[in-house]
């Protein structure tokens, strides 16, 4: 069990970690066509996965509250929602083709505060694996070892264009190729690091499993609708960012249903 536990949260941080990677094989940067295709894809993946791996399974493990069994999903999704919100007015950071940083005022550079906005982003993947690999452990959540599995498969494919839009951008700035590969991959450390600690408290958290569930998905529903959504849809040719959101909702749906 704990071996499938270690490959299932470190699975979405090696999707970071090839994504960066491309650094060293692409040498242009990625056109902004791109950027908003790879976006709109990790959308459709973070609210499939947030649908379908998280709220549904939290509702499903209340069913003894009737017809309240929404609540703990509803108060869970909220504290999610209002937890990004005071990071992201707290953090200093720089969405990608963004020209003023949000946050609290920073001196830092540009390059440090486009990783930060990337870092931030990836807080809730990795409570959600973390929690959901915690549940599975515990043994008292409706949670079934394909369905976490799928879960860190769907954040790491999405993850893996996210660590090519930070990496490469980092190089077009002016590091080199093996600082930009560094800076790109430690960008989703934060994720395996946050779900190796949920893991290992897995006894304490199981009383607040559907919370818990339903937090991850507001948070990552909130990344979602504040950065990636608009960043898919600005400029010309925003269809394709639609498209290819519904092509990474798809894709994480049937991977769902399939290994779930």
């Amino acid at each position: 069990m704990w071996l499938k536990v270690a490959e299932g949260i470190t699975i979405p941080f090696i999707g970071t970690v090839l994504g960066s990677a491309c650094v060293f094989f692409m040498k242009k940067q990625l056109s902004r066509m791109v950027q908003r295709a790879l976006t709109g894809f990790a959308g459709g993946v973070m609210v499939a996965a947030s649908i379908w791996s998280l709220l549904i399974p939290a509702m499903n493990q209340c069913t003894d509250k009737g017809r309240w069994a929404f609540l703990p999903a509803f108060i869970g999704f909220w504290l999610g929602i209002l937890f990004l919100l005071i990071l992201d007015r707290i953090i200093p950071h720089l969405h990608m083709n963004a020209q003023q940083a949000e946050g609290l005022k920073s001196k830092a550079k540009k390059t440090t505060m486009m990783v930060l906005a990337v870092t931030l982003h990836n807080i809730p993947e990795g409570m959600a694996v973390g929690v959901v690999f915690a549940g599975l452990i515990s043994g008292s959540a409706e949670i079934t070892t394909g369905g976490a599995l799928a879960l860190s498969i769907g954040i790491a494919i999405q993850n893996f264009p996210e660590g090519a839009i930070i990496s490469m951008p980092l190089h077009a700035e002016g590091k080199t190729k093996g600082r930009a590969f560094l800076d790109g991959a430690l960008s989703g450390a934060v994720e395996p690091i946050g779900a190796l600690l949920t893991v290992l408290f897995a006894g304490l958290f199981v009383p607040a499993m559907p919370y818990l569930l339903s937090f991850a998905a507001g948070a990552m529903m909130y990344v979602v609708v504040e950065e990636l959504i608009p960043e898919m849809s600005v400029g010309k040719h925003s269809n394709i960012g639609v498209v290819m959101f519904a092509l990474g909702f798809t894709v994480m749906m049937a991977l769902d249903a399939a290994l779930g």
